[in-house]
């Protein structure tokens, strides 16, 4: 009787997913938003201020279906603005990234409500890769930034996708040139986007 019951089980479950159209396993479309990053230093006589900046680019969704497990992809464009203060001097330090992010979501089903909004959790790394930099001589920007993001999000109407993340920086963004320099900074921030799907 039980191995009836999961072969039934089973074939639900084959035929939930044979029955779903692509468009509900695979999405894409545009994505853009806005970033506001703080650099966080190891020494406490530089003060990394909050300062905005812009992101845009592609996004891709998969999603599993019945169990709610998913993932998101994009290919970002991103413009990090800092602002240093050492010593009283203050000078601005604004870096353009490709941006990867990859994202496993997990996305909360409730009867009704999910044919208009489904809400999710995300995490998952985040690699950066310079592109550009305006930034003090003292400073030395590095070419690959990793980072961990955490973050929140709706999808509505089964296209629109609307998130918020946090983006722990896991490597070294900025370093003192000076060879007994010890001064080194990690990129901290948050990025709100929208993205359209197809």
């Amino acid at each position: 009787m039980k191995s009836l019951k999961l072969i039934v089980a089973a074939v639900a479950i084959a035929a939930s997913a044979m029955t779903a159209s692509a468009g509900d396993i695979f999405k894409f479309g545009p994505k853009v938003g806005m970033t506001v990053n703080n650099m966080h230093f190891n020494k406490s006589v530089i003060d990394g201020k909050n300062r905005a900046g812009w992101t845009a680019g592609l996004m891709t969704e998969f999603k599993v279906p019945v169990i709610g497990v998913g993932a998101d992809l994009s290919l970002m464009y991103v413009r990090r603005n800092a602002r240093f203060m050492e010593e009283n001097e203050i000078a601005d330090n604004n870096r353009d990234y490709i941006e990867i992010p990859l994202n496993l979501r997990y996305n909360f089903s409730f009867p009704v409500i999910s044919r208009v909004a489904v809400p999710y959790l995300a995490v998952g790394p985040s690699v950066s890769v310079l592109t550009s930099r305006k930034s003090l001589e003292a400073f030395e920007n590095k070419s690959v930034d990793w980072a961990l993001n955490f973050g929140i999000g709706c999808q509505l109407m089964s296209h629109l996708d609307v998130n918020a993340r946090y983006g722990l920086g896991l490597t070294k963004a900025v370093r003192g040139l000076n060879a007994d320099s010890q001064i080194s900074g990690k990129n901290r921030y948050w990025t709100i986007s929208v993205a359209y799907l197809f």
